[in-house]
């Protein structure tokens, strides 16, 4: 197809007109015009071919209604028969899933969780000075604190420039993602109950870190995970079959003025 401008679209002597790609491509935002209007164009190519082969098969729609009480289209109804009716896909048995859950364990496991505390001198990295300041108290803090650690909550609630030092600095439960990775690096390798002996950098100033407590992230029992491995197996499979149900449509079919992408099942709504 010619990348200068849409072409006329057919599937077996079929138009598949303009003003109906026009209207489909709202729904398919791209960079440019011409990029929503081939994906709009592949969408209905892909549904026009399913109508087609539910005409041949002499499938008439009956309409369902999902758990919001929306009623299909008759044309959504026609291509969810066809599809039910064509492609057959195994269920996951206990045994796929446990093969799949012992190879992704870390999809089933909890974050690490973290209780501590910090004092934070704020300054911007791109001002010098204050940041080399604020790392200058920053080591004057620790030693403070490493002769009487009794003192730490007492000092984050006078110097802390974070609202933590309201409460002592005390930061909660925190887990990876909740604070900048600066400081996550720091806490993964304090033990419990340790300060950290040199100041923490980031990009909001220098901290005083103290680790409290880890609370190691728990892995899910296959038990409660296995419905929801089973759902994602059953809709992966059910995806690469109607991608290749979809390629076999479209190697039969005369289809002039779009190329099909190598997997249709991401048009199939």
């Amino acid at each position: 197809m010619a990348s200068t401008g849409p072409q006329v679209v057919t599937v077996n002597g079929s138009v598949v007109s303009a003003s109906a790609i026009a209207a489909e491509a709202q729904n398919h935002p791209s960079e440019t015009p011409i990029e929503a209007w081939r994906s709009a164009a592949r969408a209905l190519v892909v549904r026009e071919l399913l109508l087609q082969r539910a005409r041949c098969l002499g499938i008439r729609p009956k309409p369902i209604r999902n758990d919001e009480g929306q009623r299909e289209t008759e044309e959504e109804a026609v291509v969810r028969q066809l599809l039910d009716a064509e492609i057959k896909t195994p269920r996951a048995d206990e045994a796929a899933c446990l093969r799949y859950y012992r190879n992704n364990a870390q999809r089933f496991q909890g974050p690490t969780l973290y209780e501590a505390a910090h004092i934070l001198f704020a300054a911007s990295p791109s001002d010098e000075s204050a940041y080399r300041e604020a790392t200058g108290r920053a080591k004057r803090m620790i030693s403070s604190i490493e002769s009487k650690p009794s003192k730490f909550a007492g000092l984050a609630r006078k110097h802390s420039d974070c609202p933590s030092g309201r409460s002592g600095g005390n930061l909660g439960q925190v887990a990876k993602g909740d604070t900048v990775p600066e400081v996550e690096t720091y806490l993964d390798a304090l033990e419990e109950g340790q300060l950290c002996p040199v100041p923490v950098k980031s990009r909001y100033g220098v901290h005083v870190l103290r680790l409290d407590r880890r609370i190691e992230g728990r892995t899910l029992p296959f038990e409660t995970a296995q419905p929801r491995i089973a759902r994602y197996l059953e809709e992966a499979s059910w995806r690469r079959a109607v991608a290749q149900y979809m390629s076999v449509l479209a190697g039969r079919a005369s289809i002039k003025g779009v190329d099909l992408p190598a997997a249709s099942s991401s048009l199939v709504q």
